[in-house]
């Protein structure tokens, strides 16, 4: 199974439908690359916090060190 086909399954038993799991992994890669790059830190290093966001955002929890910034207008 490859690495997005693991994220999806994820997603998914996280509540998400098969559509939205698939965006949702496809981002979380494509993400986790971005982080990687800006931070200086390995891809899994960036995956890893980012699991961690979904996690912890799921069960309504806000993750340590986690500073969403100011709201934006829509």
């Amino acid at each position: 199974m490859s690495e997005e086909e693991q994220l999806r399954a994820l997603c998914e038993r996280l509540g998400a439908e098969p559509a939205q799991a698939a965006t949702m992994a496809a981002q979380l890669l494509k993400r986790s690359a971005q982080l990687a790059a800006e931070r200086g830190i390995t891809r899994e290093a960036a995956l890893e916090y980012l699991l961690t966001l979904v996690v912890k955002g799921r069960s309504g929890e806000v993750a340590p060190g986690f500073n969403p910034g100011e709201p934006r207008n829509s």
